[in-house]
C-alpha cells in the first residue's frame, strides 16, 4: 500500500476486494481495504484536527489511533509472527499532545514501515498455518493474526468515523 501523508490525500480509493479468491488473498485483501479506510478517516486533515479529542473526556484521536494500529502492525507481525526482538513505537500511542506535522509526518511514515514489513511477511509464508509466538500466551497461526488485525481495524474504523464527523462533519468515506 502507498498512499501519501494524510494532509496531502485529497483523493484515496480502496482498492476491490476479491469475492472470490483463496484465503491468504481474500484476507490480505480485507486487511488493505481496512488500513486504506483509516487513512482516508484522516486526510485532509493538519496537525492539530488529527489531534483532537473529538469525544467528550476520551483521549482517543485519529492521530493516536494511527499510532496504534502502527504499534499493534508492529507487535504482531514484526515481533510475534517474525520472532523480532522489536522494541515498542511509542510509550503511549495515544498521547498526541503538541501534534505538530512532524509528530504526524513520523506516525505516518512509522505505520507505512510496519504495514509493508507485515504485507513481505504474510506474502512470503509458506501458508496461513504458520506459527508465532504471542508472549506469554504461546503459539499463533498467521491467520489468526490476520483474523485479529482485521477485528482490530475494523473497531478502530468505527472509532475513526465518529471522531472525523466531530471535527467536520465528514461522515461516509
Amino acid at each position: 500500500m502507498t498512499l501519501v501523508p494524510f494532509a496531502q490525500v485529497e483523493h484515496v480509493s480502496r482498492a476491490k476486494r476479491p469475492t472470490r479468491a483463496d484465503d491468504r488473498t481474500t484476507a490480505a485483501a480485507f486487511l488493505s481495504w481496512h488500513r486504506e479506510t483509516l487513512a482516508l478517516k484522516c486526510a485532509g486533515l493538519d496537525a492539530a484536527e488529527l489531534a483532537r479529542r473529538a469525544v467528550g473526556s476520551s483521549a482517543l484521536t485519529l492521530l493516536g489511533l494511527v499510532r496504534h494500529a502502527a504499534e499493534s502492525e508492529r507487535f504482531w507481525f514484526r515481533r510475534v509472527m517474525g520472532g523480532e526482538d522489536a522494541g515498542t513505537l511509542y510509550d503511549d500511542a495515544f498521547d498526541v499532545a503538541g501534534a505538530d506535522q512532524t509528530m504526524v509526518r513520523r506516525a505516518w511514515e512509522a505505520w507505512q514501515t510496519e504495514i509493508a514489513y507485515a504485507e513481505r511477511l504474510v506474502g512470503s509464508a509458506d501458508d496461513l498455518n504458520v506459527l508465532g509466538e504471542e508472549p506469554g500466551e504461546g503459539p499463533v497461526s498467521l491467520r489468526w493474526v490476520l483474523a485479529h488485525m482485521l477485528e482490530e481495524y475494523a473497531r478502530h474504523n468505527g472509532h475513526a468515523d465518529l471522531l472525523r464527523e466531530q471535527i467536520d462533519g465528514t461522515v461516509g468515506m
